[in-house]
């Protein structure tokens, strides 16, 4: 092959993988020699540390995914009889680091791949400036979803803004090619021996968490290892069971969930192997597999939404909904405080509310559930609950995480209609009628009958003593009144829906 560049760089970020990854073989393929880095972004870490917390699962998840990296890249080489492959890891800001490793090692361009985030394309756009006035290039690829920005239109050019047809669409574009691998070990031979001058650099490649500025959390406990092998053995678990999904996946005291979203945001796996996997099981009749897919599909639009209306981060997707007059004060502080502790006196509610503060993870059916209260029960703005998901998330994911609460809420494209209002002990009757999800998080429930346990200030009061419960003090009773916030809930949209 005749390889138009004398050495590439390939810059890792969101894709945390040495398989199947567009950048790493475009480079591969370009160049005849190719280094790999990964730099810890002090512009994002230093950010997160201002907010006041040293423990942070995703930091941890990324440390070690970033360390699977280095050796799987070394494997990578040397299996290709390359002397190569080491990462070189760098802390500091991402565009400075970049820039000067980039002319240190006299390549000629960086590779990377898209991100779509707003945040992420300033930074680029930075990285790309810098670059150019040192004469080299920057190249991005598309690798984080299946079909991107401007690859799915209406027949009329224009983006899709409802999910059914943009399905559709999808459905009846995807093929083998698109969800094909990327063979990197085709071209690995290229991977090259970081120089001297940096080799010394990347004798002990990794920084530990504790000199980036953060410590140890409860990450491994929680059997949510980073790097592509846990994930494939994850995706490997799933597989054996996703011809169940639809049924199972309701239910948050049941294994039903896939549990890669973390993997799929950072990239340890390939969102086109695991997309693969999903579709030929669909055509081969599994009813699981198609409802799954659905889900990835719902994760390449909330992308292509953020892409084409970037207005959404910051502001609901229908512009009247900003017109919204939601409740403030100290009141709803006090119930928003509420609401972030679990007491809100809703027994499903404040048992998704500690498993997401307890592990970083919510089931996504407690998702709509939690965020429909905050803002259709409490009145809540939902920006308020999109941050501290945004703050709280091991996957989070600024598209998915905005596209699902404006969904909750009722302002963005394609959502829960306005007048349907979740009640928060129907679904938890409906989805966890045994209790168990509940007495998992809410122990001192964790005597009440199944009956009783959904909506405690029902219960009999000889049910009440016997199982140990106060109401008021050993758990609260309800903040609000279900029905009287329901009402509250149709006027407020209804005074907006009567100025347009």
């Amino acid at each position: 092959m005749d390889k138009s560049l004398a050495a590439a760089l390939v810059w890792f970020r969101r894709d945390l993988r040495a398989s199947d990854q567009a950048a790493l073989y475009h480079a591969l393929r370009a160049a005849r020699r190719v280094w790999c880095v990964f730099v810890f972004d002090r512009d994002i870490l230093d950010d997160l540390l201002a907010q006041g917390s040293r423990a942070d699962r995703r930091v941890e998840f990324i440390h070690d995914s970033v360390r699977a990296l280095d050796a799987d890249l070394r494997t990578l080489a040397a299996g290709a009889g390359a002397e190569g492959g080491a990462l070189i890891v760098r802390h500091g800001h991402a565009v400075d680091e970049i820039a000067r490793l980039a002319q240190e090692l006299q390549v000629q361009a960086v590779y990377a791949n898209h991100d779509d985030d707003p945040a992420a394309l300033a930074r680029d756009a930075r990285a790309r400036g810098a670059l150019a006035d040192l004469g080299i290039a920057l190249h991005t690829a598309k690798d984080h979803v299946v079909f991107e920005r401007d690859e799915l239109l209406t027949a009329s050019g224009t983006p899709y803004n409802v999910f059914t047809p943009y399905k559709k669409a999808w459905l009846a574009k995807v093929d083998a090619f698109y969800l094909g691998a990327y063979p990197v070990e085709k071209h690995a031979a290229a991977l090259a021996a970081p120089p001297m001058q940096t080799k010394m650099q990347t004798q002990a490649p990794l920084p530990s968490l504790e000199s980036l500025g953060f410590e140890r959390t409860n990450l491994h406990a929680l059997n949510l290892d980073g790097g592509s092998e846990h994930g494939e053995a994850l995706l490997a678990d799933f597989l054996a069971r996703i011809d169940h999904y639809d049924t199972a996946r309701d239910f948050p005291a049941q294994k039903g969930p896939s549990y890669l979203s973390v993997h799929l945001r950072f990239g340890t796996l390939s969102v086109r192997a695991v997309a693969r996997e999903a579709w030929l099981r669909m055509q081969a009749g599994s009813r699981g597999a198609g409802v799954w897919l659905s889900e990835l599909i719902w994760r390449d639009f909330y992308h292509q939404i953020l892409h084409h209306h970037p207005h959404v981060v910051d502001a609901a997707f229908r512009p009247a909904y900003d017109a919204l007059r939601w409740e403030h004060g100290k009141a709803a502080d006090a119930h928003f405080d509420a609401w972030v502790a679990g007491r809100t006196g809703y027994p499903l509610v404040d048992a998704a509310m500690a498993q997401i503060a307890q592990t970083g993870y919510m089931h996504n059916r407690l998702r709509m559930v939690s965020a429909s209260f905050l803002v259709k029960d409490l009145g809540i703005d939902w920006r308020r609950g999109e941050a501290y998901f945004a703050r709280q998330l091991n996957d989070f994911d600024l598209a998915a995480n905005n596209g699902g609460w404006q969904w909750a809420a009722s302002t963005g494209c394609d959502a829960q209609p306005w007048f349907r209002i979740f009640n928060p002990v129907t679904q938890s009757r409906r989805f966890d009628p045994q209790g168990r999800f509940i007495r998992r998080y809410l122990p001192e429930l964790a005597a009440l009958p199944d009956a009783a346990i959904h909506a405690p200030w029902l219960a009999r009061p000889a049910e009440l003593e016997a199982a140990g419960v106060e109401l008021g003090v050993t758990y609260p009773r309800p903040i609000v009144d279900h029905a009287e916030a329901r009402k509250r809930t149709l006027a407020r949209f209804a005074a907006v829906k009567a100025k347009k």
